[in-house]
């Protein structure tokens, strides 16, 4: 017997199928009253019948997709009640997204996107699949502590880095002198940005293209590594991101670093933050540290299959990012610590903006995705960065 996840897709595979045809006559029905207008006449007999036959053809489909609901329903008696209202809440959002950016409107209105200021009101599965994707394909908003709100948002922390809670011998009738840190706080705000992603008009009308997971996968794929960069570098006045780690290790040249550099910069994060400390830095950068060896002739760096992406440095993963500076005067060459130090606020609530006629000449349309965000360093003793000798 067929597993229950298989079977589903096997549905939506099939539903899916159903619907594009749907789209497709919708369209052709369409021009054939575009065309009558634009000529400034009525339809003639032959537009008559070819749409009258379109109308039958759909009301057809309609039924079968009712059928093919309803079979789906009784097959999957396995599945509770509440799960079938949400595979079907799914699926009506899905078909809704996809003809929105087709520009097909259903005569129902129930599945039809909300329209506002900034596009449509993107249904909540969708934008969970590209906060989902986002978070598969973007090792540092993965790793770092994340915040899904909107607004401001507020973070205490407990500072002790000019005084802390001390204890002593006392002696009896004699007062303690009190000594503790300060309670601060963060501030992420939500700063708005926004991804464009182009579409072209024939693989919209090609009924065998997944439109929907092609711009969930454009989306995501953009998002992430505009996210990435931010978190990375910050912006001035923005996302601030790792630009404030104050624990820092300065290089003694601007073009090259040293196996003791390294071990400093991993010295600098205490031992009880080690356990989930990785490696960040430039492609460029890993292949200068491939080359450098201890006392014994042993290579610091070294390729692990069991590492998250391949190469192991002083026992810890390395990550690379073309986001990440290359060894230059003045520049922050590598990250290393627990990403968790870093906080993360981004928005849920995605807005979807569809462009049909800037693009038009190009014979595409345009699908940008709005999103707010804000990133500072939550705890500072996560994390240590190694910084270029800047120009003399």
């Amino acid at each position: 017997m067929k597993n229950v996840k298989k079977r589903i897709a096997e549905y939506r595979a099939n539903l899916k199928s159903l619907v594009e045809q749907r789209n497709d006559k919708v369209v052709e029905m369409q021009a054939i009253v575009d065309k009558a207008k634009t000529e400034t006449r009525a339809m003639n007999d032959e537009e008559m019948t070819k749409f009258n036959v379109l109308e039958k053809e759909i009301a057809n489909i309609d039924a079968t997709i009712k059928a093919e609901e309803r079979a789906r329903d009784l097959n999957l008696n396995v599945v509770d009640p509440k799960k079938k209202e949400e595979l079907r809440a799914e699926e009506a959002e899905e078909r809704a997204f996809a003809n929105y950016i087709k520009g097909v409107v259903e005569q129902r209105a129930d599945i039809n996107l909300t329209t506002g200021d900034n596009g449509a009101i993107i249904p909540s599965s969708i934008a969970n699949k590209i906060i989902k994707k986002v978070y598969d394909i973007c090792p540092i908003y993965q790793l770092s502590t994340r915040y899904n709100v909107g607004g401001t948002l507020n973070i205490p922390y407990y500072d002790e880095s000019t005084q802390t809670i001390t204890m002593s011998y006392a002696t009896e009738f004699t007062e303690l002198e009190s000594t503790s840190g300060k309670l601060k706080s963060i501030e992420l705000k939500g700063f708005l940005a926004g991804a464009l992603s182009k579409v072209s008009k024939s693989l919209i009308n090609n009924s065998q293209f997944d439109i929907v997971n092609f711009v969930i996968g454009a989306m995501a794929d953009a998002i992430s590594k505009w996210i990435e960069k931010e978190l990375l570098n910050g912006t001035v006045d923005k996302v601030a991101g790792l630009s404030t780690v104050t624990q820092k290790v300065d290089a003694a040249s601007s073009t090259d670093l040293t196996a003791d550099e390294l071990i400093d910069v991993q010295e600098e994060v205490p031992d009880v933050y080690q356990g989930n400390a990785i490696w960040i830095m430039n492609k460029k950068t890993r292949k200068s540290i491939r080359k450098l060896k201890d006392n014994d002739g042993n290579y610091l760096l070294n390729k692990d299959v069991s590492a998250k992406w391949g190469y192991t440095l002083l026992g810890k993963d390395v990550y690379t990012s073309d986001n990440m500076s290359e060894m230059a005067a003045g520049k922050t060459a590598i990250y290393y610590g627990d990403m968790s130090g870093l906080a993360v606020k981004l928005s849920e609530d995605i807005s979807i903006e569809v462009l049909r006629e800037k693009f038009a000449t190009q014979h595409a349309i345009g699908v940008v995705g709005w999103i707010e965000i804000d990133s500072k360093v939550e705890n500072a003793q996560k994390i240590s960065k190694l910084v270029m000798k800047a120009a003399v």
